[in-house]
């Protein structure tokens, strides 16, 4: 610890002169980084938009409510498409992460040179684009509807569910493999009785978890026409229809927060 001289008398210090100089020096350029960001961020802001916004955003609420409740008749049906594109979509991952995620396990792929680079490609292939991003692409290719919203949801799933099992399949106890393999199973019924019913509740627990973030996905997905209710919601935004984007708004967080407690009670009493 350095000691420094004051009044004839030696005083302790945590620091050496040069040590506190550079952290000072740290410090500017800490604060000039930051003015320089906030310079690059807010140069194209308008200020009097901003100092504006609270004036504007009470005008807004007001216009929203109260809700316009008689539209709910119209939003039964994409609800339903919602829900659909969430199920089927999820589904469809399932079916495709599957296979990819025993190909991307070390310990159970067939190929750990060729097939499981090629699996965990794939799977972040999917997990780096958002299902907004898929359903815009889809829209594009296969036009609009809720199809587009279904392969969307699916080809985005596929990145979760096989990131999350194939790592539950590398955690699972040898022991019970190696006493498999011992009987002299074949590779097929290794994986069936050894492996399988190892990960099951693991897998249960995943695909649950992955519809209830679909439901919340497949309900913007109509922004960019892939179907369900965002179809709805853009339709009112369009025409400044704000007690309907009101009721839309209420509709989905019921629906968000009813697949939410759905999930939790079936993770539950499966895992």
């Amino acid at each position: 610890m350095p000691v420094t001289e004051r009044n004839g008398k030696p005083e302790w210090a945590l620091r050496t002169t040069p040590q506190q100089l550079a952290i000072w020096a740290g410090w500017l350029a800490g604060v000039a980084l930051f003015v320089y960001c906030w310079e690059l961020m807010t140069q194209t802001t308008i200020w009097a938009f901003f100092w504006d916004a609270p004036r504007q955003a009470g005008d807004l609420f007001g216009r929203m409510v109260p809700p316009r409740w008689s539209y709910m008749e119209q939003l039964w049906w994409p609800l339903w498409d919602t829900l659909n594109i969430a199920t089927l979509g999820t589904l469809a991952g399932i079916v495709m992460a599957v296979p990819v995620a025993f190909m991307a396990a070390r310990n159970t792929t067939p190929s750990a040179t060729f097939l499981r680079p090629l699996a965990l490609l794939i799977i972040v292939s999917s997990r780096s684009i958002n299902s907004l991003i898929w359903a815009l692409l889809l829209v594009s290719i296969i036009g609009p509807g809720i199809l587009a919203g279904i392969i969307a949801i699916a080809l985005r799933s596929i990145g979760f569910v096989g990131k999350l099992l194939y790592e539950a399949i590398e955690e699972i106890d040898e022991k019970q493999v190696e006493a498999i393999r011992a009987t002299g199973a074949s590779r097929a019924q290794v994986l069936t009785y050894g492996v399988v019913p190892q990960i099951m509740p693991a897998f249960a627990g995943i695909s649950v978890f992955r519809w209830d973030i679909n439901i919340r996905e497949s309900t913007v997905l109509g922004l960019v026409g892939a179907g369900g209710i965002g179809l709805q919601l853009q339709s009112s935004l369009n025409v400044l229809a704000w007690p309907q984007v009101t009721l839309i708004f209420i509709v989905i967080l019921g629906t968000v927060v009813l697949s939410e407690y759905v999930s939790a009670r079936v993770r539950h009493a499966i895992i």
